[in-house]
């Protein structure tokens, strides 16, 4: 009989130490799966603000790419516009208001006042032209890439090669825009920093991307430290690439110029 009793609380004691394994093993994996749900939504979460925080980054440097261009836009109105239109008005109220004035200084005068009206135009023209080329709204992006590289090219300071592959009305007129400022906007970069003598411009679709590949002989810089020296420039170009739903990258070091390759 003791032997009995003794089997069965053996296999009570077995049963009861599986049980409680069992419950901890349980217990283990709700916990294990609570972590790990925990982790991941932590994560999405982080990742999340970091879109956030990325998006804020991109819109304030639009805004301030904006504020910039609005900036060098009223500057080269008062400059080249006003203060021009200014020495017309002074100088047509001279006529008016001074009666001694001989034909030869009259004629002097209209002269002057003719020369600064067409240079005034022509000042308005070129502050048209750099609000929104006529050429991109005419005949597109292509045509205006091409005619930015000829301007560049016939500046004397650069030779830029070009192969450029674009299909008329592939981008919103808007979107065409941006691209154009991204590429002005390199192109100046290279020249003004960079001190580049040659650049190299590519730009081709596929079925489903347009593909641009840029690349100058400049000085380069330290692709590590490109957080840090990462200037309006290239906040306003990644604000744009960001606003075409694109992807850039950088490749450069130090005395080896720069290539950026951007994805639509």
């Amino acid at each position: 009989m003791d032997e009995l009793f003794s089997g069965d609380t053996k296999f009570i004691t077995i049963v009861i130490l599986g049980a409680i394994l069992m419950l901890i093993m349980a217990l283990t994996l709700i916990l294990f799966f609570y972590l790990s749900r925990k982790k991941i939504i932590q994560k999405e979460l982080e990742k999340k603000t970091l879109e956030l925080n990325h998006q804020k980054e991109m819109l304030k440097a639009t805004i301030v790419a904006q504020e910039a261009e609005r900036n060098r836009i009223a500057q080269d109105l008062h400059d080249a516009i006003s203060a021009k239109l200014n020495v017309v008005s002074l100088s047509a109220n001279f006529l008016l208001e001074e009666d001694n004035i001989t034909p030869q200084e009259t004629d002097e005068i209209i002269h002057h006042m003719l020369k600064v009206t067409n240079k005034t135009i022509e000042s308005s023209r070129k502050i048209a032209h750099n609000l929104l080329p006529p050429i991109l709204e005419k005949f597109g992006l292509g045509a205006a890439l091409e005619e930015l590289c000829d301007e560049f090219n016939n500046s004397k300071k650069v030779t830029v090669s070009s192969k450029i592959e674009y299909e008329p009305g592939r981008l919103s007129q808007d979107n065409e825009l941006h691209v154009f400022r991204i590429v002005q906007e390199l192109m100046n970069n290279s020249m003004r920093h960079g001190k580049a003598k040659g650049i190299e411009l590519n730009f081709n679709p596929t079925k489903e991307n347009l593909f641009l590949h840029y690349k100058d002989d400049g000085l380069g810089f330290d692709i590590e430290k490109m957080g840090v020296q990462k200037g309006l420039g290239l906040r306003n170009i990644e604000s744009r690439v960001s606003l075409l739903q694109g992807e850039i990258h950088y490749r450069s070091e130090k005395e080896k110029g720069v290539e950026v390759e951007i994805t639509i």
